[in-house]
């Protein structure tokens, strides 16, 4: 993977924000970033199709609402790999169809660690069960393992403290675990978290 060429589209409508995403992408180390700007809905369908680029960031409400899986059907692009870029919090429903997102108050560690992670990920999970979680239920997961408070979650992942509740009901009603514990242990085996992580947070 190392100086891999990735080639990132970036559809912002504000400049400063899609410049400094440029920026932050330049510093990534263990890659070659070709990143492009966007910054209306005809040059991102141009570009897609054209340039055929291996991820895209896009501001779930550039231009109006996306829907990202109409996006890849339209652009003939099922493969491509898709950033919510979020600038606060937001109604989950809009996020449907993307493989993650990234906030503007990330770090370019933060950044590095989820382009690596899209990038080595499978197209499809191995466990049949591990895809009845979506990436937010799967965030969260991690969240409550870590000890953080549903307020906290909330904070961390731009959400209402609703709609943490809500996926939380979910994620006990998908997996039929309702206990912290039952979800480390599960968020262990498939590999949500570290043990090493676990251990430092029960120290603390």
């Amino acid at each position: 993977m190392e100086n891999e060429l990735l080639k990132i589209a970036i559809a912002e409508t504000s400049v400063i924000i899609r410049s400094g995403i440029t920026v932050a992408l330049k510093r990534i180390t263990g890659f070659r970033i070709q990143p492009f700007e966007i910054t209306s809905n005809e040059s991102l369908n141009s570009y897609l199709r054209i340039h055929n680029p291996d991820i895209l960031i896009i501001n779930p409400s550039f231009w109006g609402y996306y829907d990202i899986t109409k996006l890849k059907s339209e652009t003939q692009h099922p493969t491509l790999k898709c950033l919510a870029l979020l600038h606060s919090a937001i109604d989950e429903s809009l996020l449907k169809g993307y493989d993650d997102t990234i906030s503007i108050y990330d770090s370019v560690e933060q950044l590095n660690e989820k382009l690596q992670k899209l990038i080595s990920s499978p197209s499809n999970e191995n466990s049949d069960e591990n895809n009845t979680l979506s990436i937010r239920e799967k965030e969260i997961i991690t969240c409550i393992v870590k000890g953080l408070t549903n307020k906290e979650i909330a904070e961390e992942l731009f959400l209402s403290s609703h709609t943490v509740i809500s996926h939380r009901r979910n994620i006990a009603k998908k997996l039929e675990i309702h206990s912290t514990a039952g979800l480390t242990i599960y968020a262990i085996v498939n590999k949500l978290v570290e043990i090493d992580q676990i251990k430092k947070n029960m120290l603390i």
